[in-house]
């Protein structure tokens, strides 16, 4: 009997191609850094020809340019920039500390291959922060007419600035904003130093989104119906790459990444002249129930005591703070990103990049490459035979295969002799 229609799996998807999507809805976070050696900002293609040649041990490819970390997410350079992602995590709740503490996990990784190059080279090396992009899954099940990821993108345009601007932003900033991609949102700002106030930023924007979804459809109607407060004037500007929609300095009348955020400049359109905390904190009211559900209570407490002032932003300082020029040198997780266990995506994941032999079935099969983010290609050990399988699929054997009874072995009863082997 072979187990859970193995054969009848990796014969199907070695027959077709399959744009394969996760069923559940995911998260995933991305950070981008400038690369500067002896003080001079350099491209990472120039210095290191590809992520291979920077980091030590062996790699797993992936579709494209990157590679998969030991740490678990991905590395390539991209336009003059090095970027980590985190692998895909389930969204449930916790999943804001997991895809957070993932992304530190990579850049903690990052760090240290840096630095061991550095020394080798007699040379000083250092990460700068550039941009993070929060990316939240679109499920096919909730799609319509009315209800697509480019609508979805243009309406969280018009809810997402003011509160990201002060959770995730500093003096120096530039845009905050958001993309339709394909079957997935991503929201782009400034990288955040802090991991505490990525994780508020984090939490925020998926509650938002997980709300939203939820909304007969993404007009801009909803906006009133859901009194969400809306600055005049608002011009929202081209994103810079691909499509989309970015807030800039001169989108609001007033450059918000340099202004007061304490004092009451920014006209609403039912005539209130108000604080940006307090657009802030009036932006949150309808969500607080989804965010706090994604997230909990302290993580809910937080972004509330940034938006009232209890709790200080990036924006509270004159300048933009020293932590964005070298990233990666102290990392302070806080208790509680150490609390949560690692989801069931980020085991497997850990276990292929490992690279030992996974039985599947009847057959063993080693880690070839990762074929986007939801599926694996392995090899059959022996026959080198390919064969995919999806996260979901690997976490259902994982899962059967410690639920399987041990097998009984036959023993010989005491003092009955055993057979002798005959000629």
């Amino acid at each position: 009997m072979k187990d859970f229609g193995i054969e009848r799996i990796g014969r199907v998807y070695r027959e077709r191609a399959i744009a394969a999507t996760p069923p559940r809805a995911v998260i995933g976070l991305e950070a981008e850094f400038h690369l500067f050696v002896n003080g001079r900002r350099r491209r990472p293609e120039k210095v290191f020809g590809d992520p291979s040649r920077l980091v030590r041990q062996r790699m797993i490819p992936r579709t494209g340019k990157s590679f998969q970390l030991p740490a678990g997410g991905a590395i390539y350079f991209d336009t003059g920039v090095i970027e980590v992602a985190t692998p895909i995590v389930e969204l449930e709740p916790g999943c804001c500390y997991r895809a957070t503490r993932l992304l530190w996990e990579q850049i903690r990784y990052l760090r240290v291959e840096v630095d061991y190059w550095a020394k080798r080279h007699s040379c000083q090396c250092r990460l700068q922060g550039f941009s993070t992009h929060y990316n939240f899954s679109f499920p096919n099940a909730r799609r319509s007419k009315l209800r697509n990821t480019t609508k979805l993108a243009y309406l969280l345009a018009h809810i997402l600035p003011a509160p990201v601007i002060l959770l995730a932003t500093n003096r120096q900033s530039s845009a905050v904003g958001v993309r339709p991609r394909g079957n997935r949102i991503e929201v782009t700002a400034d990288f955040t130093p802090d991991p505490a106030l990525m994780l508020a930023t984090c939490a925020f924007i998926a509650g938002i989104v997980q709300t939203v979804l939820r909304w007969e459809d993404f007009g801009l109607r909803q906006l009133n119906q859901n009194a969400i407060p809306r600055i005049t004037p608002f011009r929202l500007r081209k994103h810079s790459s691909r499509r989309g929609w970015r807030v800039m300095g001169d989108s609001l009348g007033q450059n918000p990444f340099t202004s007061d955020i304490n004092a009451p400049l920014w006209k609403l359109r039912d005539d209130r002249v108000v604080s940006l905390r307090a657009i802030a904190a009036e932006t949150l009211k309808p969500f607080r129930r989804r965010i706090w559900r994604i997230s909990d209570s302290s993580t809910l407490e937080h972004i509330a005591a940034v938006f009232a002032g209890d709790a200080r932003a990036l924006l509270d300082f004159e300048k933009r703070p020293a932590a964005y020029d070298d990233v990666g040198r102290a990392i302070d997780w806080g208790r509680r990103m150490r609390r949560w266990s690692r989801s069931r995506y980020e085991k497997i994941i850990h276990q292929v990049i490992a690279r030992e032999p996974m039985r599947i079935g009847q057959k063993r099969y080693r880690a070839d490459r990762m074929n986007g983010w939801y599926q694996v290609d392995f090899r059959e050990v022996g026959t080198k035979r390919r064969c995919t399988f999806n996260l979901d699929e690997l976490v259902q054997l994982s899962a059967a295969k410690k639920a399987a009874p041990p097998k009984s072995r036959k023993r010989t009863p005491v003092g009955k002799p055993r057979a002798k082997f005959k000629e």
